[in-house]
């Protein structure tokens, strides 16, 4: 009887190893996802388009911009650095090298974040100093390695879709 057990255990562990690798694209024991009818989700081509790894993530680098030490200025100096720093913003997202940022609201310490497609902080360092307000010191920034979707890449081709102005 317990001889019995014991092939009984074993084959239904051997049963639920093999119906896992029957499907396609797993790796490592992971499943393809499927949508309810059953189609596949995942997208390979894509997936190494975006540099994408088994679970769909990457490494970037994040920019949390700062307030910096030299808030003291004019207006008009104040007014002509952030122009620059806009148009910094535009450059680096037009040659592909920033792919989202923004303020936050109400903090006066944490000004705004920055998401770069590299996963180097030394170039990410070398991008944030060309920004004029940086260069400044009215802002500095704090760069940390991130692990996130693969995704993201496609934020800026959807936003183009989505924003009737560009500042």
């Amino acid at each position: 009887m317990n001889k019995m057990l014991f092939l009984l255990t074993v084959a239904v562990i051997l049963g639920g190893c093999s119906a896992s690798s029957d499907h396609a694209g797993d790796e490592a024991g992971l499943q393809t996802p499927l949508t309810e009818s059953g189609t596949q989700l995942f997208d390979a081509a894509l997936a190494e388009e975006l540099g994408a790894d088994l679970y769909g993530m990457r490494l970037y680098v994040m920019a949390f911009l700062k307030a910096g030490p030299n808030q003291e200025m004019s207006a008009e100096q104040a007014a002509e650095l952030q122009r620059g720093h806009m148009a910094h913003i535009r450059q680096l997202a037009e040659a592909g090298e920033l792919i989202l940022a923004g303020p936050f609201v109400g903090s006066a310490d944490v000004r705004g974040i920055f998401l770069f497609r590299t996963d180097s902080v030394e170039h990410a360092r070398t991008l944030t100093a060309q920004d004029p307000a940086v260069a400044a010191g009215r802002l500095e920034m704090e760069l940390h390695q991130w692990y996130g979707s693969a995704a993201l890449l496609q934020t800026p081709d959807f936003h183009a879709r989505i924003a009737r102005e560009n500042p």
